[in-house]
């Protein structure tokens, strides 16, 4: 038996591991779910149960909403640290994710913003607190295992994402856009009861915070998000009065401090540790990263707004007289992913180290350009308004998720090797935070969507940058290889410790 103090071993205690798996199954579920008929709900007409919205402004908001959900993450990481604990944390962040999609189920337009909002908030407080707390089952020494138990969970994340649309798309669709986010909720709620039953077997791990907040700190922070609030909640009056306010400045609002945020933390974290030369040169070859980084979840984040939106109104989707939901063009992604990554993983390791970290980023913007390229050629034949081969959107969300696939962990493992050992959580979420750079950017560039519109000139654009991104990469691969270099490693440590 082990002593209180020690850590439990998965052999001797297997019901965690099914607790936490079962919650990010269903959590991710309810988040695929919803996002497969976001899109189509914000652009159907209100007569049938929509929003109603432009498709400029429905794409914008898409992205404003994937981009507010990781920047969330790092105040949600900070509660779970300095307030409530991961226990805690990723309970109530289960339960808000559930209200959230509730409150989408209400066929009004405020609960619907509102309900965006809430899911946003509950992510934000659930992901990495979940994640902190599996990791608190694994020893120091344990790596393997907790690396095993993070594919199983990667596994489990592509599965709900692959039969999420199905189910919520087909609701949505066919029978009514409310009973969709409501099965989207129903499953989030699934997994708060089984992780709160499950949970009473984790004892004391992650039940308190690991770096409790002082009051003085605690009142801070308040005070802050006092001010914060209250600056915006008149603002929104002062609008509302005036009869000024449109859901647009809403959209604009979120998209600007999901772009801002990020680069605000990291000048922050910059501008508190002592660099030299080489530690700087590390860290701005990091930044480069993470603008790769957020470009590719712009690229990504098509596939559930511009993409969605050219499945509905350009493809050609009757198969034997039935027609395909234009949701379920969301589960193709997870199951290239689900194909590919173990043929990925083979070939990555049989290259051993010739392929390097800039060499794969460089290969999955190139990727994510022949995709786009290969849209952008079949909106050009649907501008006459012919549908077009599903095989045109199929082959561009297969370049995305082999792009993802290869992209993806290797900017994550590099970001695990840059960071020091006393600054890991804070660089993580500087990864998440530029990822939701890549919603922000999104949701900037769907301004120029129109109804109707298959946009070849829109998705030629993104293949344009794409390419030119995979280019600039490629030619400075050597120097921001050797910015990156292990020499570097000791004295960044040392700067930022």
């Amino acid at each position: 038996m082990h002593p209180p103090s020690s850590t439990p071993k998965p052999r001797e205690r297997p019901r965690w591991i099914v607790t936490l798996f079962l919650t990010d199954m269903w959590e991710r579920f309810s988040f695929f779910g919803m996002q497969a008929i976001l899109i189509l709900f914000a652009v159907a007409p209100t007569g049938e149960g929509g929003l109603g919205l432009p498709h400029s402004t429905a794409v914008a908001l898409y992205g404003a909403y994937v981009g507010l959900i990781f920047v969330l993450s790092l105040p949600g990481g900070w509660l779970g640290d300095r307030v409530l604990g991961e226990h805690r944390a990723t309970l109530y962040g289960g339960i808000v994710i559930a209200l959230g999609h509730y409150l989408l189920m209400l066929p009004t337009r405020p609960t619907a913003y509102l309900g965006l909002v809430t899911i946003a908030v509950g992510t934000g407080l659930l992901k990495p607190n979940m994640l902190a707390l599996l990791g608190r089952f694994y020893g120091p020494h344990e790596s393997n295992r907790r690396e095993a138990a993070l594919v199983v969970f990667y596994v489990g994340i592509q599965i709900s994402a692959l039969l999420a649309p199905l189910v919520t798309g087909f609701l949505g669709e066919r029978m009514d856009w409310h009973l969709g986010f409501g099965a989207a909720g129903l499953g989030m709620t699934f997994g708060v009861i089984q992780y709160a039953i499950g949970s009473r077997g984790f004892g004391e791990i992650g039940r308190a915070p690991a770096q409790r907040a002082s009051r003085a700190e605690l009142r801070t922070v308040a005070v802050r998000v006092a001010l914060a609030g209250g600056v915006l909640g008149v603002l929104l009056w002062v609008a509302v009065l005036s009869g000024g306010f449109a859901i647009t400045h809403g959209i604009a609002l979120v998209g600007l401090v999901t772009l801002v945020a990020p680069f605000a933390y990291l000048a922050v974290l910059r501008r508190r540790a002592r660099l030299g030369p080489a530690e700087n040169r590390r860290l701005s070859a990091f930044r480069w990263m993470l603008l790769a980084v957020a470009l590719f979840w712009m690229f990504v984040i098509q596939a559930g707004s511009t993409l969605s939106l050219f499945a509905q109104r350009h493809t050609a989707r009757e198969v034997s007289g039935f027609l395909i939901p234009a949701s379920w063009f969301q589960a193709a992604i997870p199951l290239f992913i689900l194909v590919t990554a173990p043929v990925a993983a083979w070939f990555w390791t049989r290259g051993g180290g010739r392929v390097g970290v800039v060499d794969k980023i460089a290969f999955g913007h190139g990727l994510a350009a022949a995709g786009f390229t290969a849209i952008g050629v079949a909106a050009v034949l649907a501008a006459g308004g012919q549908a077009v081969s599903p095989a045109w959107l199929l082959f561009v969300l297969l370049t995305l998720a082999i792009g993802e696939v290869i992209l993806g962990p290797t900017v994550m493992s590099a970001t695990v090797d840059l960071a020091p050992s006393s600054f890991a959580g804070r660089t993580m979420a500087l990864y998440w935070m530029f990822a939701g750079v890549g919603g922000g950017l999104g949701s900037l560039l769907g301004r120029v969507v129109s109804a109707g519109d298959p946009q070849p000139g829109y998705f030629l654009g993104l293949a344009v940058l794409a390419l030119v991104t995979a280019v600039g990469f490629a030619v400075a691969r050597r120097r921001l290889a050797a910015a990156m270099s292990p020499s570097d490693a000791v004295a960044v440590t040392s700067a930022l410790s």
